[in-house]
């Protein structure tokens, strides 16, 4: 297998992932594992919940599927197993460092794509039991979100205009802590 046709297979699983992480998150977390995914929308004390046991249900697949690709030489397992893992990484970016701010090294950004997971995630959060809820996937967000981020940047924006004075630290940054 060439080079190229293992990354085009990786990152096509990259972008399925993104379908299959919505079918997880919303018949899975939010069905019949719903004991392991509450402790996430009603935050509890401590750094860990029992959530984060969801990443072993993608890393180990993800695992086995890299270890046995290479081990066999059967490099579209591998390739595969590889897109899942990239995702897992995204994932864990977006999710943990960006959203919910787990770990402090990217605290604030103005950048619209930011803004717009962040709220697209403040609006999952808003409901607080497993059903009615919205937003399920991670890296692509609904036009409705990216609408309303929009909208504020330009109301911000003709709100600066007006009063110069009053401009200061950007606003809407929903608080998950």
């Amino acid at each position: 297998m060439s080079a190229f046709v293992f990354i085009l297979i990786g990152l096509f699983t990259f972008i399925f992932m993104e379908g299959i992480t919505w079918l997880t998150h919303r018949y899975v977390m939010h069905g019949f594992l719903w004991k392991l995914h509450e402790d996430h929308h009603q935050k509890g004390p401590g750094f860990f919940e029992k959530n984060d046991a969801f990443f072993l249900i993608f890393a180990i697949p993800s695992w086995l599927l890299i270890q046995f690709g290479l081990q066999y030489k059967i490099f579209w397992m591998a390739a595969v197993g590889s897109g899942i893992t990239l995702y897992g990484f995204a994932y864990f970016i977006v999710h943990e460092v960006i959203i919910h701010q787990r770990f402090k090294f990217f605290n604030r950004s103005n950048n619209t794509y930011v803004r717009t997971l962040r709220w697209a995630h403040k609006m999952h959060h808003k409901h607080l039991g497993k059903h009615d809820g919205e937003s399920f996937g991670m890296l692509f967000v609904a036009k409705k979100y990216w609408d309303k981020v929009k909208a504020d940047k330009r109301n911000k924006k003709l709100n600066a205009d007006a009063n110069p004075a009053q401009s200061g630290t950007p606003e809407g940054y929903p608080n998950f802590n």
